[in-house]
């Protein structure tokens, strides 16, 4: 049949990833670090890929094309959603990984050290996590430590590229983290909903790198908020790739 469908030149496309996380379908993916339309019968034809293309690589084509199919696209959404998943079995008690925990600090112990760390000596800067797991995808939405909690949503990247990471974003503070990039952000946004629906949480901080794959971790948190008409104090900041901070 001809029908309307998604056409993506490879010679524009810059690889940001950003039209993966517009497309509720899950029709693109990258492939060689280049945008591209997986199957036919993925793509609806509405075109939500298309403004969050930075580049113009994507229009809206009529040609011969299989009719979308949305069984099969539910079918990809929930094959994702378990991949993100442990295996668990009822004599193992589940996957380990998975296993929410609340990490106590021995903040009298820890205050030396990090001052010692701040003067540039050899002492180990203890941990400030608070919780286990971080992984947003292996988060239990209806974790004790996550009532009253004031939430870091983190992107991978951000602890990797600034040093004082820790120290300043994740002390005192539940971190989850995810990458909007690789990720399934549509599962992302359905987990900060249902954390935000089911926990009083109180504030949010989010942690994204500056470049423009990045911004699908804030649209996971703004958009999380508006479907679980919750509006909690919010900060974004965004992190350079030299390991600066640019805002926030």
């Amino acid at each position: 049949m001809k029908r309307n469908i998604v056409s993506i030149d490879q010679e524009k496309c810059i690889g940001c990833g950003l039209c993966i996380n517009a497309c509720h379908e899950g029709a693109i993916e990258l492939v060689n670090g280049k945008a591209v339309l997986i199957d036919d019968e993925y793509c609806d034809g509405l075109g939500n890929c298309l403004p969050a293309c930075p580049v113009g690589a994507i229009e809206i084509t009529e040609r011969e094309a299989a009719p979308y199919n949305k069984e099969l696209v539910d079918k990809k959404k929930e094959e994702s959603k378990q991949k993100s998943s442990c295996n668990t079995s009822a004599g193992a008690g589940g996957c380990p990984g998975k296993r929410a925990m609340k990490i106590e600090r021995n903040k009298a112990n820890s205050q030396p050290a990090r001052k010692q760390a701040d003067d540039v000596s050899n002492t180990d800067v203890p941990s400030e996590l608070n919780q286990w797991p971080v992984q947003l995808s292996l988060i239990n939405p209806n974790a004790s430590y996550l009532d009253g909690a004031d939430l870091l949503i983190a992107a991978d990247c951000c602890a990797y590229a600034y040093g004082n990471f820790h120290k300043e974003f994740i002390s005192g503070k539940i971190t989850v983290i995810g990458c909007p990039k690789l990720d399934d952000n549509d599962y992302y946004i359905e987990k900060l909903t249902q954390i935000l629906q089911h926990k009083d949480i109180k504030s949010i901080t989010v942690t994204r790198m500056e470049v423009p794959c990045c911004g699908g971790t804030v649209h996971a948190a703004k958009t999380a908020m508006l479907n679980a008409q919750k509006i909690v104090p919010y900060r974004e900041v965004i992190i350079s790739t030299d390991g600066t901070i640019v805002s926030g």
